[in-house]
């Protein structure tokens, strides 16, 4: 129970109280509850859309997207900000790149990639929403998290002591790989919106991570964050395009 907590704790702004500092292998566990958490915060997404689908569907494609970035507190956009400032002003330099990764500042790039990133998920989620694919509201989170899980099984960590470090080190690998085996039936039962989500999550987070690889040798927690919102955001526009 303690790891779940972890996981929620850590993905998303609702309220969690631990028992004290988590342990290590606590933190590694925490992984295997990324896509139950996902599955959470879909499922909180589909309520909402519900209790708004009296709204005109722009206003509602709106809040709906709100409410996602309020749920995550924006922490995963915060580490896109931080990689496009720092991928595009690293100027191909790993160390000039990692540096830039930890000023907290967002310059020009960072702004324009998030506006960019925010307008696509928006007017994705209005189509998908005008054409009653709600169930892409549980689909999204769950692969974007299970993409995590994947990252963190292949991608060695390059920033020693952060808490990335510690969840790579500690997480039990077995059952990461248990868990992600369980994302990927659980799509593909979910019919043709599964099975293009998994296969659009795939291509995106094999792009990304061989972007990592090549650059920095590995990922660090902004650099996760990146490919998580990076997931969601395409997986959003192609179900939408799909749809």
């Amino acid at each position: 129970m303690q790891s779940f907590l972890i996981a929620l704790q850590f993905l998303t702004c609702i309220p969690v109280r631990l028992r004290g500092m988590p342990e290590p292998h606590e933190l590694g566990k925490s992984l295997l509850y990324y896509p139950l958490v996902g599955l959470l915060l879909g499922g909180m997404l589909w309520l909402f859309a519900l209790v708004t689908a009296h709204a005109a569907a722009p206003l509602q494609a709106a809040l709906v997207l709100t409410a996602w970035v309020g749920l995550t507190g924006a922490l995963h956009l915060d580490g896109l900000a931080d990689s496009a400032d720092a991928w595009l002003g690293g100027f191909g330099d790993r160390e000039r790149t990692l540096a830039i990764m930890k000023d907290p500042r967002s310059g020009p790039i960072a702004v324009t990639v998030l506006v960019l990133l925010l307008l696509l998920k928006f007017v994705a989620l209005l189509a998908l929403l005008q054409s009653g694919y709600l169930l892409a509201l549980l689909i999204v989170p769950l692969v974007g998290r299970g993409a995590l899980l994947g990252l963190f099984l292949t991608t060695p960590y390059v920033r020693p002591g952060g808490l990335g470090d510690a969840l790579s080190a500690h997480m039990p690998r077995t059952g990461v790989r248990v868990v992600l085996v369980i994302v990927v039936l659980g799509c593909l039962l979910a019919g043709n919106l599964g099975w293009a989500a998994l296969v659009i999550a795939f291509c995106t987070a094999w792009l990304v991570r061989r972007s990592m690889c090549r650059r920095l040798g590995g990922t660090t927690g902004d650099t996760a964050g990146a490919l998580l919102e990076l997931v969601e955001c395409t997986v959003l526009v192609g179900l939408a395009l799909l749809g």
